[in-house]
């Protein structure tokens, strides 16, 4: 399917925002200049887009970058360190306005699987911002389709904030489209103030393994060169609501007495078992499973949960091969769940100040990043909520996304990219094959009480 542009510019706040540089914290330097997160969220037709205007999502666009203004500026590099920051200059955002073509209908996109097709398309490049000093941090699209539907694609420079932080964002952008700035009054204004994570000086004596965690400076998410060019697979893998529970419920084995595993803890222990499998590893090997963990109510004190930046820590579950593919599933969740409760405020300063001395990063086994509450579901123009939401391309394998079904009965999605690419249909086969015998086992159970 081919995309025709309409219109493409630069949005800048309506009021003159204040000029400045934004210091970076190590969470935020994370990421390398050139990792953006593309992101689509898809809105089906409805009687409400009759009112639908491109002058109005521009206007409370320009509005919602009043508060945001550090979106409007540049990443630069400090002169005199060579740390990058963002250099507030108030520049504008990129705004592109396109056109589906073919029959215009959600059809002629597939399963919508994250592919750099579906990016091309659907998502602006920094190459569509033309000439401008220093790298552009956010860019956005909006395409119509013949048959009514909308998708907004956003590119998110990731230094400059993560999926909640961009989140509050969009949320702020459409209730000004929705009702004007006094629907957007409701809402949290953004909090920019990043000092709370700099580096203790002098720095804690270690008190965590750090081995154990990733540190992906160089490689932007822990690749390597290698890895971030081996070719993969995408597929996403629906569960229903139904098979969630069942799931959830198959965990009270080998888990905590008396409870039973978190959706999160126990979908990332099937799909750790599926990687297992479907790599064929041995029994006496080490597997592991990187987390994302959201700081911003761990921190102390905590950060606002407006926090514009990067609040993300990554956490690790190890554990030999024959006891992730054989031992109670339970157990396995259980591994999961204490990979996330260990991230203290401890935990965070360490992890801070040792990323501060070193950019090496370990290869990881397998990531696993839970979308459920991001807060793009609530992302309303006017015409309703998004049908759904995910990332627009995948950038190596070995990623596991958990994004909530906002159509029907609910559940998840599960985007997975497996390598090498001709293991994914086996790797659906273990992955559906392994939810089936935990709903029958459930049904069981259920029959006998």
């Amino acid at each position: 399917m081919e995309v025709e542009v309409l219109e493409s510019s630069m949005v800048a706040p309506s009021e003159l925002t204040p000029k400045h540089t934004l210091w970076l914290s190590n969470l935020d330097l994370q990421f390398p200049s050139t990792h953006y997160t593309p992101v689509v969220l898809l809105y089906r037709p409805s009687p409400r887009m009759a009112s639908f205007s491109l002058d109005i999502m521009k206007a409370a666009l320009s509005k919602a970058l009043v508060p945001y203004y550090p979106l409007a500026g540049r990443l630069t590099v400090d002169g005199s360190t060579g740390r990058p920051e963002i250099s507030c200059t108030g520049d504008g955002v990129l705004f592109v306005a396109a056109r589906a073509g073919g029959s215009g209908t959600l059809g002629d996109l597939g399963d919508l699987a994250p592919s750099e097709e579906l990016r091309r398309m659907l998502v602006p490049s920094a190459a569509d911002g033309g000439g401008h000093a220093g790298v552009l941090l956010v860019m956005l699209q909006v395409t119509f389709f013949r048959c009514g539907a909308v998708c907004l694609g956003v590119a998110t420079q990731h230094m400059a904030s993560d999926g909640r932080g961009v989140s509050h964002f969009l949320n702020t952008w459409a209730a000004i489209a929705r009702g004007g700035v006094d629907e957007a009054a409701t809402l949290p204004r953004p909090f920019l103030d990043r000092s709370l994570l700099r580096e203790r000086s002098p720095p804690a004596a270690v008190r965590i393994e750090h081995a154990k965690y990733p540190l992906p400076h160089s490689g932007g998410g822990g690749a390597s060169s290698s890895k971030l060019n081996a070719p993969f697979a995408t597929a996403i893998l629906r569960v229903s609501k139904g098979q969630v529970e069942a799931l959830k419920c198959s965990t009270s084995g080998g888990y905590a007495r008396g409870k039973r595993a978190s959706m999160f803890a126990a979908v990332a222990a099937h799909l750790w078992r599926c990687t297992c499998k479907v790599h064929g590893l041995l029994g006496t090997e080490e597997t592991r499973l990187f987390v994302a963990v959201d700081i911003r109510t761990r921190v102390r004190p905590p950060l606002p949960d407006s926090y514009l930046g990067n609040a993300l820590v990554h956490s690790l579950a190890v554990a030999k091969v024959e006891d992730v593919v054989s031992g109670p599933i339970g157990a396995v969740a259980a591994k999961v769940a204490e990979a996330s409760a260990q991230v203290t405020d401890e935990h965070i300063r360490s992890q801070v100040e040792y990323m501060e001395k070193m950019e090496a990063d370990p290869e990881k086994d397998l990531y696993v990043v839970s979308w459920g509450n991001l807060g793009f579901s609530g992302v309303d123009f006017g015409w309703g909520r998004p049908a759904f939401f995910r990332r627009a391309t995948m950038r190596r394998g070995g990623l596991m996304y958990l994004v909530p079904c906002l159509e029907g009965e609910g559940g998840v999605d599960v985007v997975v990219t497996v390598e090498p690419a001709e293991r994914v249909d086996r790797f659906k086969e273990l992955f559906y094959e392994g939810l089936n015998g935990h709903s029958l086992t459930e049904a069981v159970k259920q029959s006998k009480i």
